[in-house]
């Protein structure tokens, strides 16, 4: 489990053994099972979550409608943290569960502030997986206020046909801020 996050940082740094040994170090394994929470709207993010197996979900209960709203799904190699709750230690505002069985890496905030201090060049890496989640909102919210419901959809099954095979067409319309039926007519279209 942990080579698959070795290997993810080695895209963007270089590693020696004994980093990589350290590294191992200062993440444990965790299961969820279909449907457990990794966090709980109102709780705490005391771990960041580097995704080996399985599908995660992050949503919000919207106030008004009383419905899920999904903000991101994380599949294999992917991360799955509230990064303000986790980086501020405030209690989280959403929601993050498995759709299926998922495998996790994990690390405690302490333990990540000494891996920085111990690692200093795994700062960089941080950043750079930083700025790619910042890329991808940034496309989002262009995307959700320029594009219509057909674009959207079509550039998603684009960019992500992992999560599209993997994913229940119903959670992917609400990612889209669409209904589900809205959704099933686009598909027939397309």
């Amino acid at each position: 489990m942990k080579n698959l996050l070795i290997e993810s940082i080695s895209k963007y740094i270089t590693l020696n053994l004994d980093e990589e040994n350290l590294i191992e170090s200062f993440w444990i394994k965790k299961t969820l099972h279909k449907g457990d929470y990794l966090l709980r709207n109102g709780k705490t993010c005391r771990t960041d979550n580097f995704v080996v197996s399985g599908t995660l979900k992050a949503f919000y209960i919207n106030s008004k409608t009383g419905k899920e709203e999904i903000l991101y799904f994380a599949i294999e190699n992917w991360w799955a943290t509230d990064i303000e709750s986790f980086q501020k230690q405030k209690p989280s505002i959403y929601n993050i569960q498995a759709i299926e069985k998922t495998e996790l890496l994990q690390i405690h905030y302490d333990s990540f502030q000494e891996m920085l201090k111990q690692i200093p060049k795994l700062e960089r890496f941080f950043r750079i997986i930083l700025e790619n989640y910042l890329s991808s909102l940034q496309r989002r919210i262009i995307e959700d206020n320029v594009l219509n419901a057909e674009q959207r959809y079509t550039n998603f099954t684009e960019n992500y046909p992992k999560i599209v095979a993997k994913v229940p067409q119903y959670l992917i319309a609400s990612y889209l801020g669409i209904t589900a039926e809205f959704l099933s007519r686009i598909r027939k279209k397309t």
